[in-house]
């Protein structure tokens, strides 16, 4: 049971996934013609819960009530009655309060479920040999009062049952929509073509900087007054000397 949970866990999480394609990717016509995962029978079970638990506190009253001892059967009988008795009233006080509780929380939980229907199958062998024994040595009054919360209890175990079984086949049902879903979206990403990633790693030129050149000092570029005046008169001096 815990295996088959574990699987449509599994499948769900998948289909999941797979359902956050984008639109115009190539599965999504499998998408559109995926079918659809319907949800589980919505079955009632807390009243069974409310009648077997109330079934349950007022058997325990019952059995506190019983005079075993004065019983007219053999030692043997008494002994093992009275050992019924005290299984019966451990596992109304111990085991089935833990059980109810655990499916309370839990309605759709196929494991919380079956552990109750299976605790209750136990339960009622051991009330039920416990109620014909109350019957054919006991008081009549203990024997009514027993056979009516066995009763109960026997109804609450019957539909539980019923139950289970819907339960079981809705899950089967979706387990295998689910599979069909996944198996369409696997085909239909191995039908699409691959994409091409392209990536552009070329680089741009990089460009060349002119650095602009300073203009030359106007001192280098332009003689002074006075080297200018120098240099007239030596050439003046030489071209008015007499010749000897």
């Amino acid at each position: 049971m815990n295996i088959r949970l574990s699987l449509l866990y599994l499948l769900l999480a998948g289909a999941t996934a797979l359902a956050q394609t984008p639109a115009n990717s190539p599965s999504a016509p499998a998408r559109a013609n995926a079918p659809s995962v319907g949800s589980a029978p919505t079955v009632p079970v807390l009243p069974d819960l409310d009648r077997l638990q109330t079934a349950a506190s007022q058997a325990t009253l019952d059995l506190g009530r019983l005079r075993i001892d004065k019983w007219k059967t053999d030692a043997d009988s008494k002994q093992q009655a009275q050992a019924n008795t005290d299984s019966v009233r451990r596992n109304l006080t111990s085991a089935l309060p833990g059980l109810i509780a655990a499916v309370r929380s839990a309605q759709q939980d196929l494991g919380a479920e079956f552990k109750l229907y299976r605790n209750l199958n136990a339960l009622y062998d051991v009330f039920a040999s416990l109620t014909e024994a109350t019957g054919a040595f006991g008081p009549k009054d203990d024997y009514e009062a027993l056979a009516q919360q066995l009763e109960t209890i026997d109804s609450v175990r019957r539909n539980l049952g019923d139950r289970l079984e819907q339960l079981t086949s809705s899950t089967q049902s979706e387990l295998v929509q689910l599979r069909t879903q996944v198996r369409a979206y696997q085909q239909a990403a191995a039908a699409a073509p691959p994409k091409k990633v392209v990536v552009d790693d070329t680089q741009p030129a990089k460009k060349t900087v002119h650095k602009k050149k300073k203009p030359a000092a106007s001192s280098s570029s332009s003689p002074s007054p006075a080297s200018d005046a120098k240099s007239k008169d030596s050439t003046g001096a030489g071209s008015s000397a007499p010749k000897p």
